[in-house]
């Protein structure tokens, strides 16, 4: 009887699969994890290239063509999430359907492997992409901005703010004697004094978030010996200009933040799509997939 039971034992044995060997049955498949995450990094900067290219298509100079700002930074930030999705949901499931079947284990067991195996290529590919390929990801996603500045001229990208700024300070509401104008002593000394404000400008604002009360009374008699007007003018010029600048520091510090939450919504979107795919590819990978609902069946 165990001589007609070993040739049988021994067909089986020639029958099991290479991947069903308990010397393939490890926790944790590096190599189809790399595989995944470096499909999803390289589906994410296609997608991005794609989104430069509807970005720009988007805009235009002209003020009744193209999306408003508030449109634009919205667009933006939904397209991050939907990147995020489409290439974990792409790079998950290949980490799991290109592992090696684990025999022996309990079908609960095998669902949490499949859905780490996503989460850990979703984190491979944001650290790849977040290093190796982060010139090549700002770049493509800095094609937007510098289309809008070209549109302007090159030399608006080189402007600092704070030279904006000083200019309206000095800006002279008629025009100065053509005797004065001419002088190379006076222009010299403008030029000094519109320095020494845009240094005041940019270190009190940078240290106080705003013009200092000594800064502010100075600033506002040298706009007043420059441009004609009284220190009363001139010190509410001084204000309405430090406002002014004040709201664009808030707005540039509000669309920073909601750059961040589109930034963290995309990362937490993409985590859960890169697991749930990869619970879909090891399924059809084992043949339990039940076509309808993510949960594991017996084999």
């Amino acid at each position: 009887m165990d001589a007609a039971v070993r040739p049988d034992n021994a067909f089986r044995a020639a029958e099991v699969l290479p991947d069903a060997m308990p010397g393939a049955s490890a926790a944790v498949s590096w190599a189809s994890i790399a595989a995944g995450a470096v499909a999803a990094s390289a589906l994410t900067l296609a997608l991005l290239a794609l989104g430069a290219g509807l970005g720009l298509s988007s805009i235009s100079p002209w003020a009744d063509s193209g999306v408003s700002a508030a449109t634009f930074r919205n667009g933006t930030g939904i397209y991050l999430v939907l990147v995020a999705v489409m290439a974990s949901a792409v790079g998950g499931y290949l980490a799991a359907r290109l592992r090696t079947r684990w025999v022996g284990l309990h079908t609960n067991e095998v669902f949490f492997r499949d859905t780490a195996h996503g989460f850990i290529a979703w984190a491979f590919a944001t650290v790849l992409s977040a290093s190796v390929l982060a010139a090549a990801t700002t770049h493509i996603v800095g094609g937007v901005a510098s289309g809008v500045g070209a549109a302007a001229g090159p030399a608006v990208q080189a402007v600092n703010p704070s030279q904006v700024y000083v200019d309206k300070l000095f800006r002279a509401d008629t025009a100065p004697p053509a005797a004065a104008a001419a002088t190379a002593t006076s222009a010299a000394s403008s030029n000094d004094a519109r320095a020494e404000v845009t240094r005041l400008w940019t270190s009190s604002f940078g240290t106080n978030a705003g013009l200092a009360a000594a800064d502010r009374t100075y600033v506002a008699r040298l706009v007043a010996a420059r441009t004609g007007l009284s220190q009363a003018d001139a010190e509410s010029r001084v204000n309405d200009v430090a406002a002014e600048a004040k709201t664009a520091a808030d707005h540039a510090r509000s669309a920073a933040a909601k750059l961040a939450f589109w930034l963290t919504a995309s990362l937490l979107f993409g985590a859960f799509a890169a697991s749930l795919a990869a619970v879909e590819g090891g399924q059809l990978r084992d043949g339990t997939w039940d076509d309808r609902r993510l949960v594991p069946r017996p084999w």
